[in-house]
C-alpha cells in the first residue's frame, strides 16, 4: 500500500456533459460498484477502487491501466472530486491525459443544459444528472420560469442573456425529487409564484392556479389544465402548440401515482385520476408538442415529441388512447419502481413544512424515479 498523493487539473461537470458523446473523452468512474449501478454518468466506465484510493492504495488502478485508453482524454469521477483528483494525478504521472471532474457526482447533479424548442418561445433546461427538466417560456421581453430547480441563478442568467424580464415562477406540482426554486425566484425578482392549491401544503405565499385560467407572459398566455394523478394538484400548461406536461406525461411513461399515499387503494384512485387527465391531453391536436418534466435515458435534445408519436412510442399512453383504464391501472400498480431518494423530505420542503437547509443540495442527488415504470 502506498500513501503517495497525486494532484491533477479539473474538468467541469458541464464540459463532461457537453462531451459525453465525444470519442476523445473517456469517463472513468472510480466509485464503488453499488454506487455506480445506482447512479452514473451515461457512457462512463466503472473501476470500483474507491475504498482502496481512500487508503492511498493505487495498486488496483495500476493493475487496470491496460483498460484505460492512452489516446483519449480521461475524466475521472468520484463522489466529491477529491479521490478522483488523486487518481487523475496518478494517471498523469504515467503519461495519461487525465483530469478530475470538479465536485464529483455532486457537481454532476448541478449541471443544467439549455436547448431552444424550435421557435416556440420556449427554452428547455435539462439536468442530465437528475433527469429533471425545467423551462423558460417567453414573449415580448418577458419570461416565466416553469419547474425551476433550487439553482435559481441559472434562470436569472438565462433571462439576462436573452434580454428578458422574469415575471413569474410556476410549478406543475409539488415535486418529490428536487427542491423547487419557485419561491426563491418569486422573492428575488418580486414576482408571483404559482401552484395549484391541492399541492400547496403549508404554503401561504403563493398564487393558486385554477383549471382554465391563463398566466400572461408578454403578449401570449400560458393556459392552465388541471391534470391530477401524479399529485392531486398536478397541472399541465399549454403554450401555443406545445404542452408542458410536468410529471403527468413523459416521452416513454407517465407520472407515478404513489408518492402522496402508498396504500394500494390510494394508488388505484390516483391512477384513475391520472387516466382521466391523460385522456384530456390525448384530446388535444395530434401535432401538439409534448414537453415533459422528466426524462430517463432518452438521448434526443430537446426532449420533445408529439402526441401522435406518443400514441405508438409510449405503452401506457397507448392504453389511454385505447380507453383501457383497467389495464392501465393494473400495469401501473404492478410496475412501480423504487421511490426517489429522500422524496418525503423534499416534498415537505416544497410544501413549506420544513426549512431549506444547507443539505438541500445532497437531498436530490441520485437517480430519478418519478415515472410509473
Amino acid at each position: 500500500m502506498s500513501n503517495t498523493k497525486f494532484g491533477s487539473a479539473d474538468i467541469a461537470p458541464s464540459e463532461v456533459a457537453e462531451r459525453r458523446d465525444d470519442d476523445d473523452l473517456f469517463v472513468l468512474d472510480v466509485r464503488n460498484e453499488d454506487d455506480y449501478e445506482e447512479w452514473a454518468i451515461g457512457g462512463s466506465h466503472n473501476l470500483p477502487i474507491y475504498d482502496e484510493l481512500l487508503d492511498g492504495d493505487f495498486s488496483g488502478l495500476e493493475a487496470a491501466l491496460d483498460e484505460i485508453p492512452e489516446d483519449k482524454e480521461i475524466a475521472v469521477v468520484c463522489v466529491g472530486g477529491i479521490t478522483s483528483d488523486d487518481a487523475a494525478g496518478f494517471l498523469n504521472e504515467r503519461g495519461y491525459d487525465a483530469r478530475s471532474m470538479t465536485d464529483g457526482m455532486r457537481g454532476w447533479g448541478r449541471v443544467h443544459q439549455t436547448y431552444d424548442v424550435d421557435e416556440r418561445g420556449v427554452s428547455q433546461i435539462v439536468r442530465p444528472g437528475t433527469g429533471c427538466i425545467s423551462y423558460l417560456v417567453f414573449d415580448d421581453g418577458e419570461a416565466l420560469v416553469v419547474d425551476p430547480s433550487q439553482y435559481v441563478e441559472q434562470y436569472g442568467d438565462m433571462a439576462d442573456e436573452r434580454g428578458l424580464e422574469i415575471v413569474g415562477a410556476v410549478d406543475t406540482h409539488a415535486h418529490a425529487d428536487h427542491v423547487s426554486g419557485g419561491r426563491e425566484i418569486a422573492d428575488r425578482f418580486d414576482v408571483p409564484y404559482y401552484l395549484h392549491e391541492d399541492d400547496s401544503g403549508s404554503l401561504d405565499e403563493y398564487t393558486p392556479l385554477e383549471d382554465g385560467e391563463t398566466i400572461p407572459v408578454g403578449d401570449r398566455e400560458l393556459d392552465v389544465l388541471h391534470t391530477p394523478g401524479h399529485t392531486p394538484g398536478s397541472a399541465s400548461f399549454e403554450f401555443g402548440d406545445a404542452i408542458l406536461s410536468g410529471d403527468t406525461l413523459f416521452l416513454r411513461s407517465v407520472g407515478r401515482p404513489d408518492l402522496e399515499d402508498g396504500s394500494e387503494d390510494a394508488i388505484r384512485e390516483a391512477a384513475d385520476d391520472l387516466f382521466d387527465s391523460l385522456q384530456r391531453l390525448a384530446d388535444l391536436p395530434d401535432d401538439t408538442v409534448v414537453l415533459p418534466g422528466h426524462f430517463s435515458d432518452e438521448e434526443i435534445r430537446p426532449l420533445a415529441t408529439t402526441l401522435e408519436r406518443l400514441a405508438t412510442d409510449n405503452e401506457l399512453f397507448q392504453l389511454v388512447e385505447e380507453d383501457d383504464e383497467e389495464l392501465f391501472v393494473e400495469t401501473i400498480v404492478e410496475s412501480l419502481a423504487d421511490t426517489p431518494n429522500n422524496y418525503q423530505r423534499i416534498k415537505h420542503i416544497n410544501w413549506g413544512d420544513e426549512p431549506l437547509d444547507d443539505d438541500a443540495e445532497d437531498l436530490e442527488l441520485g437517480p430519478n424515479n418519478c415515472a410509473a415504470n
